[in-house]
């Protein structure tokens, strides 16, 4: 009873066993079945979602109606387009004058004192200056020495200003006039493209310059004045190599201001939040180098120089030369960096031989620190300089020039410190660094002009660069979340088994298609062509190996037939039956390198089933992107790698309809809203290709 009771164990434990190992795999198979039939009916739902909308009907209106709605004027309309152009209109009525008033008084004068000793901006100063010298040199009005008191010196100088101040007034109709142009044309936007590293690194440059420009004044030095490429270093040399003929009463003076000013500016920043308005050191030192000038008659006694004449009021309205403006065109295209208000302010201003204005940084940051909200600052400060010009300009006469460069010297202590910015950008970024650079030594060495424009050339090429060259990641799961991230920044991102999810942080165009689908191979590290290429040379020497196995057994059958009668050698060629065991040797070797074998040998030694491209950075496709993305799906589909796409905006689907990528209605099946949905669709993918068949599990009980 015992024996068959162990036999029964025996006969029903194998049973037993592939009975329980096929339910396992029943309820795995049926639970991978359940989540697929979840996520396809997920996909399902979205796709239904989307056949049921409608797209809104838009019927284009014809050009003729476009210009008539365009051309069509209303009271409300005609405001509108007022303000946009006179912002003043829409916060003048609503000025709150208790809290902005007294603000803006103390901004407006303390601008306006600071206005007064500098003049105008620092950078537009100098582009203007070197046009000036360009146009009208010492050499065209036979001038050697400047400080000669001969009548007929004195007569060339006087024509070489006046020719000066026709190509000053030029240039500042002409920038003008772009200005206008282009605020009218709502070419606002190009300021885009003067990134903060350019802007930075140019007024840096144009410290430089001014910097330089002013030595000859500090050192009371007579020099030649240089515009163009490498005025820099030509200005440098002149200054030394005339070094012995400094003027030390003028250096005295300068040095003693810059002393003042620094001191000055030191107790500004130090106790800033105490002084109801910042300390006017320039309008001091002004007025203390003036009355000293005048007192000690620093002119005749030292040699010193001084501003000299300063006519009173403003010159009669006098058409500017225009037969100036093609030789200063490309000069003006470079200093019309504003638009509307100042295209306005310069057109009108050159009738009366202004000179071009434009922003400060300096009087900008020192009206917003001394209280100042509205224009109405701005407007103060307007006012007393005007007073200063009608009225009161002739007191300044005596005032050394060396005062002046002191006060221009110590206010681009700012500017110098953007040197800084080396370090800074070294640490952010490469690429602001190497803009900043470029246009710091560019607009040194080759002047302003040419050195902004090609500053701004070298940020375009970075643009394309970036696009070019953009970050390519492999994402992985944040576990027990829907959330991916890059795998190699954060050490709890894990890869999905089978599935790799790569992305640019870029569109995909013509300039990187190529780029984006190398990148992909390499990042993923499977190659479809390498495989493939590795796949028909081996099967170029399996049938190489084929024929050289068919020749070896052809040889073999002959010999046999040599030793054998007529007979036999007709039944072993008609039969091919095998003879003392030699050809079934060879022909067991065919057999066991049959083509089954061969692809099974073949098959990639990669356990990834499927390629996810996160398509969310990406903005736009064009054609030559589509078309590398139908290769890259075709090129890994023959090995056997699904291709999905994921996190597509509603543009870029809009492109790939456009471009006819859905022609064929099977990739629609690729597009998933995001990265988790593409995701569960591989992994049962991947659970469905490596799990058998039931019916190759056979519970039948054995004897």
């Amino acid at each position: 009873m015992a024996g068959s009771c162990f036999k029964e164990q025996l006969f029903l434990c194998p049973f037993s066993l592939k009975c329980t190992m096929e339910h396992d795999r029943e309820d795995e198979i049926h639970h991978a079945s359940d989540q697929r039939y979840r996520v396809e009916r997920q996909v399902y739902n979205q796709g239904t979602l989307q056949e049921q909308l409608h797209k809104k009907e838009k019927t284009p209106l014809p050009l003729t109606q476009k210009i008539a709605h365009a051309c069509r004027c209303s009271s409300k309309k005609a405001k509108s387009v007022l303000c946009s152009f006179f912002p003043i209109l829409t916060w003048l009525p609503r000025y709150p004058v208790r809290e902005y008033l007294l603000g803006d008084i103390i901004s407006g004068i303390s601008t306006g004192v600071m206005q007064l000793p500098q003049g105008t901006f620092a950078v537009i100063s100098l582009m203007i200056g070197g046009v000036a010298v360009r146009e009208a040199p010492d050499e065209m009005f036979d001038i050697i020495n400047t400080n000669s008191t001969n009548s007929s010196d004195l007569d060339n100088v006087k024509a070489r200003d006046d020719m000066r101040v026709k190509v000053a007034v030029a240039v500042t109709l002409l920038s003008g006039i772009i200005q206008l142009c282009l605020g009218l044309l709502r070419f606002g936007f190009v300021a885009i493209y003067l990134t903060e590293p350019l802007v930075r690194g140019f007024t840096t440059a144009a410290a430089v310059h001014v910097f330089t420009s002013q030595l000859k004044y500090l050192f009371g030095i007579k020099t030649k004045r240089f515009s163009g490429p490498l005025s820099f270093l030509y200005s440098l040399i002149a200054v030394f190599s005339n070094i012995t003929k400094t003027n030390i009463a003028a250096l005295v003076v300068g040095l003693i201001c810059m002393v003042l000013l620094l001191s000055g500016k030191e107790i500004n920043d130090r106790f800033k939040k105490k002084l109801p308005v910042p300390i006017p050191m320039e309008i001091i030192v002004v007025v203390i180098g003036t009355g000293v000038s005048a007192g000690m008659n620093l002119s005749k006694t030292y040699g010193v120089d001084v501003v000299g004449n300063i006519p009173k009021g403003l010159r009669p309205p006098q058409v500017p030369d225009i037969s100036l403006i093609p030789a200063v065109f490309v000069d003006a295209v470079a200093i019309a960096l504003e638009l509307i208000a100042l295209g306005i302010c310069n057109s009108t201003g050159s009738f009366f031989q202004t000179f071009a204005i434009t922003c400060s940084m300096s009087r900008s940051l020192v009206q917003e620190g001394t209280g100042g909200n509205t224009q109405i600052a701005g407007t103060l400060s307007s006012i007393m300089v005007f007073l200063v010009i009608v009225a009161i300009g002739y007191l300044f006469e005596p005032l050394p020039q060396a005062v002046l460069a002191a006060i221009v010297m110590v206010n681009l202590k700012g500017m110098f410190k953007q040197f800084g910015d080396i370090v800074h950008f070294w640490r952010t970024s490469k690429i602001e660094l190497a803009i900043w650079i470029v246009a710091f030594l560019a607009s040194v060495f080759l002047g302003l002009d040419y050195g902004l424009i090609t500053a701004i050339a070298f940020a375009m090429i970075t643009i394309v660069y970036r696009t070019q060259s953009p970050k390519y990641r492999i994402l992985g799961q944040i576990p027990d979340t829907d959330i991916y991230c890059d795998v190699e920044e954060y050490e709890e991102v894990k890869e999905c088994p089978g599935i790799k999810i790569f992305q640019a942080n870029a569109s995909l165009y013509f300039a990187n298609s190529e780029l984006y689908t190398n990148a992909l191979k390499k990042k993923t590290g499977i190659d479809p062509c390498a495989i493939l290429t590795a796949r028909k040379k081996a099967q170029k020497r399996h049938a190489k190996e084929l024929k050289h196995l068919h020749e070896h057994k052809k040889k073999a059958v002959l010999k046999m037939t040599n030793d054998m009668d007529n007979s036999v050698k007709h039944e072993v060629m008609n039969d091919e039956l095998p003879l003392n065991g030699k050809s079934s040797v060879a022909e067991a070797t065919t057999q066991e390198s049959s083509p089954d074998e061969l692809e099974r040998f073949m098959k990639p030694v990669t356990s990834i089933h499927s390629v996810i491209l996160d398509f969310s950075p990406v903005n736009f496709v064009d054609s030559v992107g589509v078309k590398a993305l139908k290769s890259i799906i075709k090129e890994y589909e023959e090995i056997g790698v699904s291709v999905y796409i994921t996190g597509c905006n509603g543009s870029v689907v809009e492109n790939l309809t456009k471009l006819h990528f859905f022609d064929n209605a099977s990739l629609k099946d690729l597009l998933f809203p995001s990265i988790h949905d593409a995701v569960l669709t591989s992994q049962l993918k991947g659970l469905f290709a490596l799990q058998p068949p039931l019916d190759t599990v056979i519970c039948t009980p054995t004897s």
